[in-house]
């Protein structure tokens, strides 16, 4: 049973022949995926997530030649294939598809599926959706720049690395947020309405406060999130005319509110860039981000409503290590409190569909195959909100939802099953958690397809 807790409720599902691997040592098979704390400290590395940015901005200055053109078309022209506006949209959103297939298939295929559900962990507390123009190439990009390689080094370093990376500026509007009292703010005074850009933006401060760190009750106040966006003012993204910078973090202090803040009772000397870094460093330390972060932990992973206990072991971890995440990692599967038998978690659209691939052992061959995410409710790269997507089973255990998971089901299973075996197939997946009704009705279905749509739709396999 501890195995397939270990590949269910820490993993991403088993795959043929992971219950036995894991059964001599269910918790050592989890504790050797901990390993490698990627990156060293400092600005990520966006040479991809840079190139994109570049390329895309280039793309909107070049559209109104576009629509130029597309209007002195002839008819026989103006087809979607020679349409270079339509051309230009598709290679942005197949550019996006390509790296959530990629995901996707690595979750579907890795032997180290703990390691894999605690990196989506973090790419979704640190989220950057691709809903905006700005960012539908770079959420890709942002997971394996900024957060993959840091998932087991420390908390401090991921905030600033995520923060700092263009795909969560120009989510969250940072790139444009210039001082009040700036040299950059009386060049822009100067321009025509219209063409002013800027001011001062608080959406960054506030989201790192609310759902980074501290959490809504962390006890900051307005004053606090002003302040703070005052210090990150000037964390920016280099524009087309800086081709050396174009698409990087650059740090612009014509735009950076100038004199000392004061955040959360603490106050930071004008320090440039390193004002807004040396903010973030205090919250990263802040028992209350260790609270607030270690129940999201305990809830993903465990429980909807998280023991107390597991929560407390968890920040034991954390507060001792000073928010070393590979011992937290540790914590979380050395805990009691996060082995119990009953499955305590109903799993979004895309855990369904990922461990479906795993357990015939096989994966998405192409993005068409991801496409009813958006039907099941979770749009690929697409979180309708900074705060990513919802954990709890209230969100996606709706009626309609169910039907609709039942349809992927059925449709998934119609191409799969006739040339396997369901029986096998669910004591694979499942080992012990495998009910003495489900197998039945697995055994007894009337066709093969019907009997995995039975396996992959049973409370069994839709919890972990």
């Amino acid at each position: 049973m501890r195995a397939a807790i270990a590949a269910t409720r820490f993993g991403l599902g088993a795959r043929p022949g992971e219950l036995a691997e894991a059964a001599g040592d269910p918790q050592g098979w989890l504790a050797a995926q901990i390993v490698g704390r990627g990156a060293d400290l400092g600005l990520p590395n966006t040479d991809l997530s840079a190139r994109r940015v570049h390329d895309l901005r280039e793309f909107r200055q070049d559209r109104r030649q576009m629509r130029q053109q597309e209007a002195a078309m002839t008819e026989d022209d103006a087809s979607p294939a020679r349409d270079p506006v339509r051309l230009a949209g598709r290679m942005i959103r197949e550019t996006g598809a390509e790296d959530f297939l990629e995901r996707a298939r690595l979750g579907a295929t890795t032997p180290a599926g703990f390691r894999e559900r605690w990196a989506l962990f973090w790419c979704n507390h640190f989220t950057v959706s691709g809903i905006k123009l700005a960012t539908a190439t770079t959420v890709g990009p942002f997971e394996r720049e900024a957060i993959r390689p840091r998932v087991f080094g420390r908390f401090e370093d991921m905030l600033i690395a995520a923060t700092a990376h263009p795909g969560m500026l120009l989510y969250l509007d940072q790139a444009q947020s210039i001082g009040p009292s700036t040299q950059a703010a009386k060049l822009m005074s100067r321009r025509p309405q219209a063409q002013r850009l800027g001011g001062l933006n608080e959406n960054l401060a506030r989201e790192i406060l609310e759902l980074h760190t501290v959490g809504v009750n962390g006890g900051y106040t307005q004053a606090d999130v002003t302040e703070f966006a005052y210090c990150l003012t000037g964390w920016s993204v280099g524009g087309p005319r800086e081709r050396q910078r174009s698409g990087y973090f650059t740090f612009r202090q014509a735009a950076h509110e100038p004199g000392p803040r004061t955040v959360m009772g603490k106050r930071y000397p004008d320090d440039g860039v390193n004002q807004a870094a040396a903010v973030m460093k205090d919250l990263a330390a802040h028992p209350k981000t260790a609270r607030f972060v270690c129940t999201k932990i305990a809830r993903h992973f465990v429980a909807d409503t998280p023991s107390p206990a597991l929560v407390a072991d968890l920040e034991k971890a954390w507060l001792a290590s000073g928010g070393d995440l590979a011992q937290v990692a540790r914590a979380l599967i050395a805990s009691p409190h996060a082995w119990v038998p009953e499955p305590g978690k109903f799993k979004t659209p895309y855990e369904f569909v990922i461990s479906s691939y795993r357990a015939i052992g096989g994966q998405p061959a192409a993005i068409e195959h991801l496409g009813m995410l958006a039907g099941l409710g979770q749009r690929p790269f697409a979180p309708p909100s900074p705060k990513g997507w919802p954990d709890e089973a209230a969100h996606w255990a709706a009626p309609d939802a169910i039907v609709k998971r039942m349809n992927w089901a059925e449709a998934f299973s119609a191409v799969i099953a006739p040339t396997r075996d369901p029986d096998a197939i669910a004591r694979l997946a499942l080992g012990p958690r495998l009910t003495e009704p489900v197998a039945k009705a697995v055994a007894r279905a009337e066709s093969r397809p019907e009997a995995l749509s039975l396996l992959l739709m049973s409370p069994e396999f839709q919890r972990r």
